[in-house]
């Protein structure tokens, strides 16, 4: 490998991240260093990163999730794992169709002209154009993922994949066709998914409607925002416990408009405090309606059609507002509207074309969860597999063993059509190949179900579909199970859950150890982040302003917790960590002339930098174990600005300069075991920095990481440094001895400060006093020390043990 990439340059006086980013980013891939091949001499370790909308572009959400993914896998690249970091795309089944039927309306012509097959072609054409941008987004910050192995869930070995899985769930007796209520889009006229819907607080109208007591003797109110619904209505439900229309139960009301008899029955989903506490149940259009209704054995007539305008008799044809006004005066016509009254509530839209989502009662196929649930439930339990933090634990447990079955038929062209056909007598024969006749009666004339399966159907496969499943390849053998995958909590339910129950059903491994939940970037306001509301951050806005390594850098340390607001401070924070280390790199490039690293510590500074280092890698090891990112941003920061710059550097400058041979190698060493430290998060400031140093065999992505030293000194600063500060505070000049003082004047430089005097000892004395008798007090307070938590407690004694240090320094 050609490692001259420095020759005949020189470090810039001033960081540029734009130019040195590009470079290494083409040459790490260039170089093949992000390159997976099956190696049974290297241990495996494998990120199960979440294949992207093939239609999508970066967002911050894509930037933090590759950012901790990327760091991981730079750490466990450089401790010699045979890593594989696997890119690609889902296909994104209604996004892709409505990108593609848009392009066809603007030119005047649709799907349906163009026929089923003619349209997936256009489709696969425009994927060739424009899909798959987002994999140059994820090469933008840094992420070294195996571009060539990029897969997509319709590939044709893939695809055969989801037949196969399809078929095998359906042997099994866990597939079947039923009619149940599912979220429908009017404008795709698809079913959808939860996660494809937005929930927007929307202001209605509440309408209290009387519906008559069918013997004439009263009413019973109801209270509804959808009124166009009320021809599809057959009961009346009431809680059993509300004393108001107990004496009501088992008797039967007309239904307004259609003037039809139904009962009134007791259900304790009924909420007494909603409206007038008397449900109208409409079970072709209402989720709790639907599950009320087949609890209580009732008919499931509907009102609204595919297109998400109304049938019912006399209002074929009407929007639902209009239907509504047309059946509340008629009420008022009859004096059966009671009253109206402003209501603000949640409502669904389709994430894509903004339609009210309409519970419909569709056809559909499902994926029974009874038993498939059952190995991943146990795997959960025991720990065998883990999500991180604990929090998203317990919710990947609670909602597998509530886990609904599964809707996995979607109306619409592009995706996997599902592999089942249909006899002129109704019998259905799945297989993977297309029969040649019925498997029930034999019957020659089939036709092809038109569904296709559920995007997320196919993405469940992706940890070992990617590899080659169902044959039996070297990639499989060497690269599944994997170890982690990095997701938002919001794809718990509908891709990691069901990523494990598929590892488990179909290979008998789990697909992975642990699940690493990152948070949700709120927008600055804490709100959650939208293009329509106009709280989104623009990625690519940041990547240019900042850079990769600053906003890989301000993404981790800003991810302590799990709803984390977007932080410009904790990038900038990044770059200026990435400017520090530079010109300390470039001061040691210069002064060193050439001198090749070896740790050679002849002063207390060395010493103790080498020992520092040591003490962060361990803290570092230990935080990337727990998925800690926060804190591990936060320690590689300290170890760097405060530690090796501010402090080290400064103490040994004028060794440097001065020529001297071990000062110069150790310096070298010490830069080297640094850069070390910081590459997986900062991956590319630190290989430019890298290609200066004299003797480089490797690029830094594929060095080793460091040996643990020694850290037995780490604290060996602790007290010229509390001194320090003491100083720096009050201006008083702490008595040290000969070595100490050295290094306290090489870095705090009292000679230059505003207060040359020695200042007012007596009054620091007395403050420091204070602080050790409040500290005291709060520490001798068991209320304090039981209830508090244990990092706050720790931090008191901290700082307990420091003033003390700093008064003793001072003689008090």
């Amino acid at each position: 490998m050609a490692l001259g990439m420095s020759e005949g340059r020189s470090m810039e006086p001033r960081y540029d991240p734009h130019d040195v980013e590009e470079r290494w980013q083409r040459t790490w891939e260039e170089e093949g260093l992000y390159d997976a091949e099956p190696d049974p001499s290297r241990a495996p370790y494998v990120d199960c990163h979440p294949p992207p909308n093939v239609t999508g572009r970066l967002h911050t959400g894509h930037a933090l999730n590759l950012a901790v993914g990327d760091t991981l896998i730079r750490w466990k690249r450089m401790e010699g794992c045979n890593v594989l970091f696997q890119p690609g795309f889902d296909h994104a089944g209604i996004s892709t169709q409505n990108v593609v039927e848009k392009a066809l309306l603007a030119e005047g012509t649709s799907r349906q002209e163009l026929g089923r097959d003619a349209f997936v072609e256009r489709v696969w054409a425009w994927l060739h154009d424009y899909g798959g941008k987002i994999l140059d987004d994820f090469r933008r910050i840094g992420a070294s993922l195996d571009y060539r192995r990029s897969r997509m869930t319709m590939d044709e070995g893939y695809s055969r994949a989801v037949m196969q899985f399809f078929v095998h769930l359906h042997g099994r007796g866990w597939i079947y066709r039923a009619n149940r209520i599912i979220n429908w889009c009017p404008y795709h006229e698809t079913s959808l998914s939860d996660l494809e819907l937005e929930h927007e607080d929307t202001d209605d109208t509440l309408s209290m409607i009387r519906y008559p007591l069918a013997d004439g003797e009263g009413h019973i109110a109801i209270a509804t925002v959808r009124p166009a619904t009320i021809p599809a209505d057959v009961a009346v439900a009431v809680h059993p416990d509300d004393e108001r229309y107990k004496h009501l139960v088992g008797r039967e009301v007309i239904v307004p408009w259609v003037e039809r008899r139904v009962p009134v029955i007791a259900d304790e989903r009924v909420e007494r405090e909603f409206g007038t506490g008397a449900l109208k149940i409409t079970p072709a259009h209402d989720p709790t309606d639907f599950e009320i209704g087949r609890d209580h054995g009732l008919p499931e007539p509907s009102c609204i059609g595919p297109d998400g305008l109304v049938t019912a008799e006399g209002l074929e044809g009407l929007t639902q507002d209009e239907a509504g006004r047309r059946i509340l005066d008629w009420c008022r016509e009859r004096d059966l509207l009671e009253q109206r009254e402003h209501y603000r509530h949640s409502v669904a839209f389709c994430e894509r074309c903004h339609s009210r989502i309409e519970p419909l009662i569709s056809l559909q196929w499902w994926c029974s969860m009874d038993e498939i649930k059952q190995r991943p439930l146990e795997a959960l339990r025991s720990g065998e597999i883990r999500y991180h933090p604990e929090s998203q634990h317990r919710f990947a447990i609670d909602s597998l063993e509530n886990a609904p079955d599964w809707c996995i038929s979607r109306q619409i062209w592009w995706g996997h059509q599902i592999p089942a056909w249909y006899c002129p007598d109704g019998h259905v024969t799945v297989q993977l190949e297309e029969p040649a006749a019925c498997a029930e009666c034999g019957a020659k004339e089939l036709t092809r179900e038109t569904d296709v399966l559920d995007t997320w159907f196919s993405s469940a496969l992706w940890p070992f579909a990617t590899l080659g499943w169902p044959e039996q390849t070297p990639e499989l053998e060497q690269f599944y199970p994997g170890h982690v995958s990095t997701t938002a909590r919001d794809i718990i339910r509908l891709w990691e859950n069901r990523m494990i129950f598929s590892g488990l059903e179909l290979l008998g491994e789990k697909p992975f150890s642990d699940v690493v939940i990152h948070p949700t970037v709120l927008a600055p306001d804490g709100r959650r982040m939208s293009k329509s509301l106009g709280t989104g951050i623009d990625a690519f806005e940041v990547l240019n302003r900042f850079g990769a390594d600053a906003t890989r850098y301000g993404l981790l340390k800003n991810s302590l917790t799990q709803d984390v607001r977007f932080s410009y401070a904790a990038i900038e924070e990044g770059g200026k960590l990435s400017n520090k280390l530079w010109n300390a790199a470039r001061l040691i490039v210069k002064a060193c002339e050439g001198a090749a690293p070896a740790e050679r510590p002849s002063t207390l500074e060395e010493r103790w930098i080498l020992a520092r280092l040591s003490q962060a890698q361990r803290a570092i090891e230990g935080y990337l174990g727990e998925f800690d990112f926060a804190h591990t941003m936060d320690e590689l920061y300290h170890v760097t600005f405060d530690d090796f710059c501010d402090w080290y550097l400064e103490a040994v400058k004028a060794r440097l300069y001065d020529a001297d041979a071990d000062a110069r190698a150790t310096a070298t060493a010490a830069l080297e075991r640094l850069l070390k430290l910081l590459h997986p998060a900062m991956p590319h400031v630190t290989e430019e920095i890298w290609s200066f140093l004299p003797g480089r065999e490797s690029r830094l992505i594929v060095a080793p990481w460091p040996e643990p030293g020694d850290a037995a000194e780490a604290g060996a600063l602790e007290r010229v440094q509390g001194y320090a500060q003491v100083f720096r505070r009050s201006g008083v000049v702490p008595q040290l001895d000969s070595d100490e003082q050295r290094i306290f004047d090489a870095v705090v430089k009292p000679d230059r400060a505003p207060q040359r005097e020695n200042g007012n000892v007596e009054a620091e004395r007395e403050r420091l006093r204070g602080e050790v008798a409040r500290s005291e007090k709060m520490l001798g307070n068991e209320r304090f020390v039981q209830n508090a938590p244990a990092e706050v407690v720790a931090a008191e004694r901290e700082k307990l043990e420091r003033y003390r240090r700093e008064l003793d320094a001072i003689g008090g």
